[in-house]
C-alpha cells in the first residue's frame, strides 16, 4: 500500500514537472528575445563605469515593446548590445540575450553577420549619419539584399523598388538614384526603414526613429512601422523619449532610469498607473495641451516632491497680453520674401526658384513668445535666417528698433548680431571642440567690447553658468564632458552672456529627453522674466510651443497659414492645414 502511494505521487509529481517543462517550452517560442540579467560596462582611462545593472525582459511574438527613459538611462546601449554592436575593445557583456535558442552574448563576428540585418534588423536615430553620403540610396538597399540572400543584381533593384513602394516613398525610380542629401528627413527616415525591413527581419529595433521629424511626418512613420508589423507580424523594439508616442504605438513598455529597469508592464498600466516615481515625472514633464503650468515639473522636483502645481488662468494670460501690446514692437516683418536660386541653364538663365519665405508680415513685443510652427520646408528656419541677416531678402522690409535691417550697413551688423541671438538646435556642433567652455561663452564677450578687462568677463561667465545651472568648475571643461541637457544650457549662457534683445530658438529643446526639455523650458522663461527677452521660438513640437507661446504662427510653403493668440489657435484652428498639425500631436497620455 506504501509502494502504491509513493507511485501514484511520483507519477503526479512526474506529470506537473513534465507539464511546467511543455508550458516554459511553449512560453519560451512565443519569446522572440529573452534578455536575462543583462549588465553592460565601459572601460575609459583605467575606470571601469556599469551602464546598465542586471535588465530581465523579453520580447514576444508579433509584440510591439517600447523602451523610455532620459539620455544615459541604458536604452540605446541595450539595443546596441543585441546586434553586438558594442566596442568589443573596452565593453564588457554579461548575462544572455537569448535568439533562436542562441546566446548572442557568445557568438562570434561571422555568427553574427548572418543575424544581423537579416533576423534582426535596426532603424537607427539620425538617417543622415546612418546613411553613407556617397552612395545613392537604391544601392544602399540593393546592397543588403545581395548580401543575404541569393539573387541577382536586377531581382534586387525590383525589390528595392516594392520596398519603397511599400514604405510610401514617391517617385521611387528617381529615389533610387538619388543621394541622401537631396531627400527630406521623412524620406531619409522611410528609406532606412525599407533597409530594415528588406530581408523581412523577425525583430525590428527601432531606436528615436522619429526625433526629429515634423508631427505630421512623425504620425505617418509611426503608422507605416504598426502597418508593416500587422502585415510581415515582426516584433518590435521601439525606444524613443516621447512617451505619448510610446504610449500609442507599444503593447508593452519597460522604463530605465541610471542602468536600471525601474518597471515594465502593459503601455496602459505604466502610463496610466505608474508604479514608480521617475515613471510618474516623466508622464508629467510633458507640457500638457489642455492647461498652462507656471512652471513644468521635472524629474528632480517630482522625487523631491516640490512641484508648483500653479496654472495661469485665461484672465492672467488677458491681463499680461494688454500690456505685452500696449507699445511698439521690438520687430515688424513687412512683406518679405526670401528666393533662392536652385538650378541654372547652359547659358546661366534662371531655371527654378524656390519660394522659402514668401510675404510673410509678422511683428515681435518686447517680453514676447513667439511661436512659429510648420513642416519641414515650411520657411520657418530661413525666417529666422533672414532676421538674423544670415539670409539676404529678396524683397519686403525687416524693421527692428525704428531701422530696416535688410538696408542696414554693414559698420552696423556687428552691433545687429548682439542684439539678435540664435540658440541652435544641436549645441555640441555649435560649440568648438578644442576650446573650453568657459572660453567659448568668453570670446564674443571680448569681440563686442563687454566689461572692462578678462578677469571682468570670467566673473561674468561664471555667474552666467550659475544662473544656467552650472558649476563655476565646469568653466575648464569640454563640450564631451557634458550631457545634451548641459550642453543646451552652455548654448543658453552664451547667448545671454551678450544681453541681446531678441533670441531666435531654432529646435532648441527638439532633441531632449522629456525631462530635460522641462528644465530648458522653465530655464528659458525664468530668464524672459528676469532680462525681459523677447523670443522667437521655433519647433515641429506643438505642445512645447503652445506651453511657451503668446502668440503663434503657423506657417505652410513658405507663407503664413494661421496667425493669433497661440491658446485660441489650438482650441479651435481656422484651416484646415493647421487642424492637420493639431490632430497629429501624440495624445497617448
Amino acid at each position: 500500500m506504501v509502494i502504491f502511494q509513493w507511485w501514484k505521487t511520483m507519477s503526479f509529481t512526474f506529470f506537473i514537472s513534465k507539464k511546467q517543462l511543455l508550458l516554459e517550452r511553449i512560453c519560451s517560442y512565443l519569446k522572440m528575445l529573452q534578455v536575462k540579467n543583462l549588465e553592460i560596462s565601459f572601460l575609459a582611462e583605467g575606470k571601469k563605469t556599469q551602464v546598465v545593472l542586471n535588465a530581465n525582459f523579453d520580447l514576444g511574438k508579433n509584440e510591439i515593446l517600447g523602451i523610455v527613459g532620459e539620455s544615459g538611462s541604458g536604452k540605446s546601449v541595450s539595443s546596441l548590445a543585441i546586434l553586438g554592436l558594442l566596442p568589443k575593445n573596452n565593453s564588457t557583456i554579461t548575462g544572455e540575450i537569448l535568439f533562436e535558442g542562441k546566446n548572442l552574448i557568445n557568438l562570434s563576428e561571422k555568427e553574427l553577420q548572418v543575424i544581423r540585418g537579416n533576423k534582426i534588423s535596426m532603424i537607427f536615430q539620425e538617417p543622415m549619419s546612418s546613411l553613407n553620403p556617397s552612395l545613392t540610396c537604391g544601392y544602399q538597399v540593393q546592397e543588403i539584399l545581395l548580401q543575404h540572400q541569393s539573387i541577382s543584381k536586377k531581382e534586387a533593384r525590383e525589390k528595392v523598388m516594392e520596398l519603397f513602394e511599400k514604405v510610401k516613398l514617391p517617385r521611387v525610380a528617381t529615389i533610387f538614384e538619388q543621394y541622401p542629401h537631396q531627400l527630406s528627413g521623412g524620406q531619409k527616415q522611410r528609406v532606412m526603414i525599407a533597409m530594415a525591413i528588406a530581408c523581412k527581419p523577425d525583430i525590428l529595433i527601432a531606436d528615436e526613429p522619429t526625433t526629429a521629424l515634423d508631427v505630421t511626418v512623425q504620425k505617418e512613420i509611426v503608422k507605416l512601422l504598426k502597418d508593416l508589423q500587422k502585415e510581415t507580424q515582426m516584433s518590435i523594439i521601439f525606444i524613443s523619449h516621447d512617451l505619448s508616442l510610446v504610449s500609442e504605438i507599444a503593447d508593452k513598455v519597460i522604463v530605465m532610469y541610471q542602468g536600471k529597469l525601474l518597471e515594465q508592464g502593459s503601455a496602459t498600466e505604466v502610463f496610466n498607473s505608474p508604479k514608480h516615481a521617475y515613471t510618474s515625472a516623466l508622464v508629467k514633464s510633458k507640457p500638457s495641451l489642455t492647461e498652462r503650468l507656471k512652471e513644468l515639473p521635472t524629474v528632480k522636483s517630482f522625487i523631491n516632491n516640490s512641484i508648483n502645481e500653479e496654472i495661469i488662468t485665461d484672465e492672467e494670460r488677458k491681463e499680461s497680453h494688454s500690456k505685452l501690446y500696449a507699445y511698439e514692437p521690438l520687430l515688424e516683418v513687412r512683406n518679405l520674401k526670401t528666393y533662392f536660386n536652385t538650378e541654372k541653364s547652359l547659358f546661366g538663365k534662371r531655371k527654378k526658384i524656390i519660394k522659402a519665405v514668401n510675404n510673410v508680415s509678422l511683428k515681435v513685443y518686447e517680453g514676447e513668445t513667439l511661436g512659429l510652427v510648420g513642416e519641414s520646408g515650411c520657411g520657418k528656419t530661413t525666417l529666422g535666417r533672414t532676421i538674423m541677416n544670415l539670409e539676404k531678402a529678396s524683397e519686403g522690409e525687416i524693421w527692428y528698433q525704428g531701422e530696416d535691417i535688410t538696408k542696414m550697413a554693414s559698420s552696423k551688423i556687428k552691433k545687429l548680431r548682439k542684439e539678435i541671438q540664435l540658440i541652435f538646435q544641436d549645441p555640441f556642433s555649435s560649440l568648438n571642440p578644442r576650446i573650453p567652455v568657459g572660453k567659448a561663452i568668453l570670446e564674443p564677450m571680448k569681440v563686442h567690447g563687454l566689461h572692462n578687462s578678462d578677469a571682468e568677463r570670467k566673473q561674468k561667465v561664471i555667474d552666467i553658468l550659475e544662473k544656467v545651472g552650472l558649476n563655476v568648475e565646469y568653466y575648464n571643461r569640454y563640450p564631451h564632458e557634458f550631457s545634451g541637457g548641459q550642453r543646451q544650457r552652455i548654448g543658453i549662457a552664451r547667448t545671454i552672456a551678450l544681453q541681446p534683445k531678441l533670441i531666435i530658438c531654432d529646435e532648441s529643446v527638439s532633441a531632449l529627453d522629456v525631462s530635460v526639455q522641462a528644465q530648458v523650458l522653465n530655464l528659458l522663461n525664468a530668464l524672459k522674466g528676469e532680462y525681459n527677452f523677447s523670443y522667437i521660438f521655433i519647433s515641429h513640437d506643438l505642445a512645447v510651443v503652445k506651453y511657451m507661446a503668446d502668440q503663434l504662427v503657423v506657417m505652410n510653403k513658405g507663407e503664413i497659414e494661421e496667425m493669433g493668440e497661440a491658446d485660441s489657435i489650438y482650441r479651435s484652428p481656422k484651416t484646415n492645414y493647421t487642424q492637420q498639425l493639431i490632430e497629429a500631436i501624440p495624445k497617448g497620455i
